[in-house]
């Protein structure tokens, strides 16, 4: 909302700006990819790939995966602000703030847990398949 009295001007698209801001979304992932948890979900993601290569899912099958990994990581993206901007207010415990960053977490526990039981339903009756030849 603009100042009162004043009427609010709406930007013009920049080309240039949009391309800033692609940089800004990069330099963020960067800073997730620093970050263990992240590059755990990532490292399992690799193997999950590898496993849908090897036993040809179907698309669907696919796009499932695709779906709740997108989910873990983009879970794991929050709550990494989360974390980053909790510790910027105080260094000093704070309840809220301990709340706060255990919703954030309980989040990517709950796609976690999601995106496991999806992963099961799919490689279960294909790793039973190749088992029975």
């Amino acid at each position: 909302m603009g100042k009162p009295g004043k009427k609010s001007q709406k930007k013009k698209f920049s080309l240039k700006e949009r391309i800033i801001s692609f940089g800004y979304a990069f330099h963020g992932m960067g800073t997730l990819l620093s970050e263990h948890n992240a590059r755990i979900h990532l490292l399992i993601l690799v193997f999950v790939v590898g496993a849908g290569i090897v036993f040809r899912i179907s698309g669907s099958e696919w796009m499932a995966v695709l779906f709740v990994a997108g989910l873990v990581l983009v879970s794991e993206c929050f709550n990494t602000a989360v974390e980053y901007l909790s510790d910027q207010i105080s260094d000093e415990p704070n309840e809220n703030i301990r709340k706060a960053k255990d919703v954030a977490a309980a989040g990517v526990l709950i796609a976690a847990i999601i995106s496991v039981i999806t992963g099961l339903i799919i490689f279960i009756p294909e790793i039973l398949r190749h088992l029975r030849g």
